[in-house]
């Protein structure tokens, strides 16, 4: 069975600084097994979203997403990054 998706505490402020630059921001958490936390869209663009806060780390899952499976993914740990979207 899986457990409850984990939300790390910056990904509420990383989430309302997209949205006031224009991105359209759907949480994907729930879904587990490596997939990232946002889908983010804007125009034409749409990106894949893992939050991390500053010392946090990919868990096995994530990285087999990322790095053995090729996904384009960000990883954001600040409002700053998400900004430079």
């Amino acid at each position: 069975m899986r457990r409850a998706a984990k939300i790390d505490a910056n990904q509420h402020e990383i989430v309302q600084a997209l949205k006031q630059v224009g991105w359209k921001v759907k949480s994907a958490a729930s879904l587990g097994r490596g997939f990232p936390d946002l889908v983010i869209a804007r125009g034409h663009s749409v990106q894949l979203v893992e939050v991390k806060r500053l010392k946090g780390s990919l868990t096995a899952d994530q990285q087999r997403f990322i790095i053995r499976d090729g996904w384009p993914v960000r990883i954001i740990r600040t409002v700053e990054e998400a900004l430079e979207l």
